[in-house]
Formats: structure tokens, C-alpha cells, sequence
């Protein structure tokens, strides 16, 4: 090497040690100029890109020096960490197992893996992997240094499984990472939310609050411990704590979104009211605060002001954990499109797209042709909703079209009111073709007779409410009184089943929702919590019983126990945040006196 590329050489990793990355690229550049054989440069220069962010360039390097050197395991991890930040993560996962296989005690390729995994939410395997770096040996030589990013790992491990719900395996992990860092601030406060998730509110406090006295600044800190007294219904203390926040972080969103989130899970609406016109005056623009403010006008039945404030939601996208649409063709305005084609496309979960798939004869009075794009799960029961002249699943190639919409802004392009809320129901049919129609309606004749009554206590973990609006199955034990009643359980991805008799579960023969449908068709009642078999139930017509958190979502409205949207359903509320019982009780007096 020539002594001049040399120094070049020395001067990017002197720029690299002193933290500038731009630098350092660009010396990096300038020497592969000179040396462009020099795979291990490619690798250093890779890493500069990665630090700058720019993923794509240094996936591209990565692969053309690959070329030169397929062996390089530093420019492969590169290669599968670009692919990561890009979230291209079975590319990624790919390229650090290759690592891994030839060298399975590279540390940083299998922590790489690990946050893949994670990503993915391939929590088994994240398991195995996390086991395999935690094996005896497996942080020594050059990697050792890589222990408190093992123990952070560990920690995020455990937010995962309690996102999950699988909240004896999110302590585990907990401890785990806590036996490496005992000081980790992640697994310590996750620690504090297992037992606020678990109802161990005063257990939860305490721990927040050691917490909060070992790192006063930590905003999430302070805002887990306001959470755990809003659940306490601790009002005064809430109201200290919220002041003192607001004032130490006067224009923090995130201090926002969990004061705002608390005072609506309470049903503080003055204080809800009050904070957003104070952040107002931090982000007079902000469309994020439209958007809260929407779902407070909707709760309370002011619909057209409502509706209008909701469509903020589509500029903010990626604050509500959303995936954003972008579209060459204009946006439908609710004009008559005779002529033309129109492609509504469902927009968040299953079931708001099986709640406003109600609009679609009335956009097909319109004029052309309709093309609605859903989930794939969906495409056999939303065929049979009268008004889409084409349903295709989403990710799937979609034929030309010259105007699109999303199925949540339809309410707002109709100017809905309480009065012109289209309820004609059913609007949604049983499919003709019911993949496992025969082991169905086998279990359905286990009735003998009986009422059949279908269930469902929970809802997805990864719903953002889903601690509020699911309940245990033994809170449903007080239901085993009433007689001549056989259930059948609609729950899917839960172990745990309720105390009752005569329960039969269904879920091993509910692949998709046409299956779901022919088994509700086969019920006289259901009872269940807020989520898509409840949608689909009342789009369906089927007698339901709504189960509501104390603060539901908005569509349900407040202060009735009927609902405008769906008229075979009706709705049970907790009189106070958390409380389930209250619920059942009433439901099972209800039910034993009905008729």
C-alpha cells in the first residue's frame, strides 16, 4: 500500500474515533478511491453510512464488496444491519444467521438477530437466540464489551412478551436482564408495568416511585407512576403529579399524549378539554390535537365536527402507529364518480373495516365502478357485502383506478349524523364457501337443545387499549349459574379458559372469518368484548352483548346501553375504570330474568 493511501487510511479511523462520521466517510471514500480491494475499508465505510443513516447506500456498498469478499463477516453484519434499519427484516435475519453459522460465538451478529427477531415479534425464536448469547462463555474475548446492550436486549425482550400479554415470561425476562445490568431503566420499569397490567396497583406505585426517586428526570418514569394513580382512581396525587410534569416538560408531546390518554380513560373530559388548549398554545397547527379533540366530539355524539377533526388522524399516521398511504390518484370527496373507478381501502384494524364496509351501497349509488382493498382475512366475507364491484386483499397488485378513499373517511364524505348513521343490518352474509363447515356444524349440535351462547373475553395484545378492554377468562366464573345454556368459545391466541360448563372451544376451526361467520350464524346470543367478532357479529345481525371498558372507543358513544350503529347489539359499561365485575354481575342478573 502506498504510503500516502496509508495515511488516508489512519486519518478516517482518527475521525471515526473522534465521533465524525461525515468525515470519516468521506476520507473512507477517498481511500477506496485509491484501494479498492481493501474489503475491510468497505466494511469501516459501511459503518459510517449506517451512522449517517443512510441505509441504502451502505446496504449497496455492503453487497458490491461482498462481491470482492463473500467470507467478510463484518461486512455481511453491515450489509444485515442496513437491511434492518429498513426494516427489511427477513433479508436482515438472513444475513446475520450466514454470520452466525460460521461463526456462532460473533456477539454482535447474534444481538443484531436478537433485534430482528424482536421486530418481527418472532418472540420464540427471540428466546432461543437470547439463551444461545446468554450461554456460559458465549461474552468473552472482544465482545465482552457488549454486556449492557445483552442486558438492554433482555429488557426489550420483555417489553415484547408484555406488549403479549405473556406477563410471567415478561418478568422472567426482566430479571434476566437485571442479573447483567442491575441498573437497567427499561427492565426496572417494565417490572413496575407487569404489576400495573396485573392489578397490583399499590405494588406498581411503589415500584414506579423508587423508580422516579432514582432518576427524578426520566420523563417515561413520571408518566408511568401518573398512569398507575389514574388506575387508582388517586385523584389528588394525580393531579400533583400531572402539574409537576407539565411543568418541568411544558412542551413535551410525549407528557401530552399520556396526560390527555389518562384523563380520557377517566372520563376527566374539563381536564382532557384543558390540555389540549393548553398544548394548543405549544402547536397551535397541530393536527395531532384535531385528531384527540375528534375522538372527545364523537364520544359525545357531536359527529359532524367529529367526523371532520378525524381526518387529521391521516396526517399523523405514523404518531398513531398507522401505516401511510400515499397515492398518485386524487382523493374521492364524496362527488358522484359516474365513469370512473374508485378504490376504498381499509385503513386500520379488521374490525373497523368490517364496521364501515356499511357504506358501500351508498358509494355505489354514486356512479362507477368500486374496488375495495382489505384485509386478506376479510376478502370472503366482505364479497358479500353488497355495493364493491371488486375485493382484492391488500398487498395485492390493484387494477387501475382513478379515485381513491379511505373506508374510515366515509362517515366524514357523507357528513353522518346521528340520524343518518346507515344501520340497515345485516349488510354482511355468511359466505358460500365455509372452509370447515362440517366440524362446525358438529359442534354445533353439541347444543342438544340447549341456548347457544358464543364468547370472547379478549382481544389482540397488540392493540393499544387492549389492558382496558380485555378481562380475565375467570372473571366470566359467575356465568357458570345460569342453566340450559351450552357456550362456545370464539377467543383465538389465549390459553386460559373460563370456569364454565358445557364450554366448547372453536377456535382450532376458526381459520379465517368465513368460519367465524357460519359459527355466529349458528349462536342465539354472543357476549363479548370490543373487537372484530363483535363487528362482525352485529354486521351480521346477531343478538350481541357488548362488554365496554369505562372510557370505550369512540364509536360507542357515552351514556346508553344501545348503540346507533349496530341495532341487534347491546352495550354493558363498567361503572369505574377497571371494573369487570360490576359488568358481569349485571349482565348474569339480566339474563336470568329475560325470558
Amino acid at each position: 500500500m502506498h504510503p500516502n493511501h496509508l495515511n488516508l487510511l489512519k486519518k478516517a479511523q482518527s475521525l471515526d474515533r473522534m465521533g465524525d462520521h461525515a468525515g470519516a466517510a468521506e476520507t473512507y471514500r477517498s481511500f477506496l478511491v485509491q484501494e479498492p480491494q481493501h474489503t475491510d475499508a468497505w466494511s469501516d465505510y459501511a459503518g459510517q453510512l449506517l451512522a449517517l443513516s443512510q441505509f441504502k447506500e451502505a446496504q449497496t456498498t455492503c453487497a458490491a464488496a461482498l462481491v470482492l469478499d463473500p467470507q467478510n463477516s463484518s461486512l455481511r453484519i453491515n450489509l444485515g444491519v442496513s437491511l434492518l434499519r429498513q426494516d427489511l427484516l427477513e433479508e436482515a435475519e438472513a444475513q446475520f444467521r450466514a454470520v452466525l453459522k460460521t461463526e456462532p460465538r460473533r456477539m454482535d451478529a447474534q444481538l443484531f438477530l436478537v433485534e430482528c427477531l424482536l421486530n418481527k415479534r418472532d418472540l420464540g425464536n427471540v428466546q432461543k437466540a437470547l439463551d444461545d448469547a446468554n450461554r456460559p462463555g458465549a461474552m468473552s474475548g472482544r465482545y465482552a464489551t457488549l454486556q449492557p446492550h445483552h442486558a438492554q436486549l433482555w429488557a426489550n425482550f420483555s417489553s415484547a412478551l408484555f406488549e403479549a400479554q405473556h406477563y410471567g415470561q415478561s418478568e422472567r425476562a426482566c430479571h434476566t436482564a437485571l442479573q447483567i445490568d442491575s441498573h437497567n431503566l427499561l427492565a426496572r420499569s417494565n417490572l413496575g408495568s407487569i404489576r400495573m397490567a396485573q392489578g397490583h396497583l399499590d405494588e406498581a406505585e411503589g415500584l414506579f416511585r423508587l423508580l422516579a426517586a432514582d432518576h427524578p428526570r426520566d420523563e417515561t418514569t413520571r408518566l408511568l407512576l401518573i398512569t398507575c394513580l389514574g388506575r387508582k382512581g388517586n385523584l389528588a396525587n394525580l393531579d400533583q403529579e400531572v402539574r409537576e410534569v407539565i411543568l418541568e416538560e411544558p412542551n413535551s408531546e410525549n407528557v401530552h399524549k399520556s396526560v390527555t390518554g389518562i384523563y380520557y380513560n377517566l372520563g376527566l373530559w374539563a381536564e382532557f378539554k384543558a390540555e389540549i388548549a393548553r398544548f394548543r398554545k405549544v402547536d397551535p397547527d397541530s393536527a395531532y390535537l384535531d385528531f384527540e379533540q375528534s375522538l372527545m366530539d364523537l364520544l359525545f355524539a357531536n359527529m359532524p365536527q367529529g367526523w371532520k377533526r378525524y381526518e387529521a388522524r391521516l396526517q399523523v399516521t405514523g404518531e398513531l402507529r398507522l401505516k401511510e398511504r400515499t397515492f398518485a390518484q386524487p382523493a374521492w370527496q364524496g362527488e358522484p364518480f359516474v365513469g370512473r373507478t374508485l378504490l376504498l381501502w381499509a385503513e386500520q384494524g379488521l374490525g373497523d373495516a368490517l364496521m364501515f364496509m356499511r357504506y358501500l351501497p351508498l358509494v355505489k349509488s354514486l356512479g362507477g365502478r368500486v374496488i375495495l382493498e382489505t384485509w386478506p382475512a376479510l376478502i370472503e366475507v366482505s364479497e358479500t357485502c353488497k355495493g364493491a364491484d371488486l375485493v382484492i386483499p391488500i398487498g395485492a397488485p390493484c387494477p387501475p383506478f382513478d379515485l381513491q378513499a379511505s373506508l374510515l373517511s366515509l362517515p366524514w364524505l357523507f357528513r353522518t349524523d346521528l340520524a343518518s348513521i346507515p344501520a340497515d343490518v345485516p349488510y354482511l352474509d355468511v359466505p358460500d364457501e365455509i372452509p370447515n363447515r362440517a366440524a362446525l356444524l358438529e359442534r354445533l349440535a353439541l347444543a342438544q337443545g340447549h341456548t347457544r351462547v358464543g364468547l370472547v373475553w379478549a382481544g389482540s395484545p397488540g392493540h393499544v387499549r387492549d389492558v382496558e378492554r380485555s378481562l380475565p377468562a375467570s372473571s366470566l366464573a359467575p356465568l357458570a349459574a345460569l342453566s340450559g345454556v351450552t357456550w362456545f368459545s370464539f377467543q383465538v391466541g389465549r390459553q386460559e379458559l373460563p370456569p364454565l360448563p358445557n364450554l366448547i372451544p372453536l377456535a382450532p376451526f376458526l381459520k379465517n372469518f368465513s368460519d367465524t361467520a357460519y359459527a355466529l350464524s349458528g349462536m342465539d346470543l354472543l357476549i363479548t368484548v370490543d373487537t372484530s367478532v363483535a363487528h362482525l357479529a352485529g354486521a351480521l345481525g346477531i343478538p350481541t352483548l357488548l362488554l365496554l371498558p369505562f372510557q370505550p372507543d369512540f364509536r360507542w358513544l357515552l351514556g346508553r346501553d344501545d348503540t346507533p350503529w349496530y341495532p341487534s347489539m347491546r352495550l354493558y359499561r363498567q361503572p369505574a375504570y377497571g371494573d369487570w365485575e360490576s359488568v358481569i354481575r349485571q349482565l348474569h342478573s339480566d339474563l336470568t330474568q329475560d325470558p
